[in-house]
């Protein structure tokens, strides 16, 4: 979204593969920190590390390679802005929200930042800084991850609380309050397509099919709170998944190209061929020397005396001709014997 009228292929691989290995690392840690946990849990117990298939020392040095490997690919191929997103996200997701987990049930409000940095450093990548356009991403990736989560969370809540988390619906038994915040992000999400074509970053149609798609997921939100069961839940899960990559193909269908990522790679080209003029420049002056300049004159003669007169080209194919010896510094001088 943050490209110009050409997308940089080149940038966007390894802004992906610098935010694969950030992603790798930070889910190593955390499964990693909440081994014993996970061991409690039916849908966690045969992670890797709680299933034994895999030591804690290899884990961590998997962790170590990955972190460095995506923060330096990130800082050396896309930009410092960038790995800086990297990096920061990597520690609120291991130091801050993975601990928090088994303390608040805010840790999901904190795990949806964890979850909307990435647009924003992909945004990053594209254009060299975080604008308005990377922070409407980030929100439809925050707003949205909200009502998924409730509802994964009404779903699992008895496998959180064996395994000592705090989530909001260990702590609501009716599953009212869990409903309540699904249907009201649902809400904050309806806008934000809005907002997107007022920063210039789709048509005013986006705006009117961000509002129906969150409508939709909104109702299934409503019917989830109104029957706070297992079925609506899942009809709310099932909506979530449908919702996000529906509303970012329909994002790309009406984006338009950010003009300042072009403005820049135009002013990038002048000055460019601005350089090529200072060349030119130096140019002139080597051939205000006369001794430089005859040398340049005699090395443009002895190389076109050096060349075939035109007529004999068409016996280049043909080997079994004589080879033509044009050394000679007065022009073609005939055939060699």
């Amino acid at each position: 979204m943050g490209s110009g009228s050409v997308i940089d292929l080149y940038g966007l691989s390894y802004t992906c593969l610098g935010t694969f290995f950030v992603a790798a690392a930070a889910n190593t840690i955390n499964q990693v920190l909440e081994v014993e946990n996970d061991a409690l849990m039916k849908r966690t117990s045969r992670r890797p590390l709680p299933s034994g298939r895999i030591g804690i020392e290899h884990a961590m040095a998997l962790a170590a390679a990955t972190s460095i490997s995506g923060v330096a690919l990130l800082a050396s191929q896309v930009n410092c802005v960038a790995a800086g997103l990297g990096a920061i996200n990597l520690v609120l997701y291991t130091l801050v929200y993975t601990p928090l987990k088994q303390i608040h049930p805010i840790n999901t409000s904190v795990g949806a930042v964890v979850g909307a940095i990435p647009p924003l450093l992909g945004w990053a990548g594209a254009v060299g800084e975080v604008s308005m356009g990377g922070w409407v991403l980030a929100s439809i990736l925050y707003f949205w991850q909200i009502p998924h989560f409730m509802a994964i969370a009404h779903l699992c809540r008895q496998d959180y609380a064996a395994g000592g988390f705090k989530m909001l619906s260990t702590e609501d038994a009716s599953g009212r309050l869990t409903a309540l915040a699904a249907m009201r992000n649902c809400a904050y999400l309806m806008p934000l397509g809005y907002v997107a074509y007022k920063c210039g970053l789709t048509t005013e149609w986006f705006g009117v099919e961000t509002a129906v798609l969150s409508a939709a997921m909104g109702a299934t939100a409503v019917l989830f709170y109104q029957k706070s069961s297992n079925e609506g839940a899942r009809k709310l899960f099932r909506a979530s998944l449908l919702y996000l990559p529906v509303l970012l193909t329909a994002m790309l269908f009406h984006r338009h190209p950010n003009e300042n990522v072009d403005r820049s790679k135009v002013e990038s080209h002048v000055r460019n061929l601005s350089n090529m003029s200072f060349l030119e420049d130096d140019m002139e002056k080597d051939f205000s020397d006369t001794d430089m300049l005859e040398e340049r004159v005699k090395a443009v003669q002895m190389k076109q005396t050096s060349r075939p007169p035109a007529a004999f080209f068409s016996v280049a194919p043909f080997p079994f001709l004589p080879v033509p010896d044009f050394s000679s510094s007065k022009g073609y001088s005939g055939y060699s014997d």
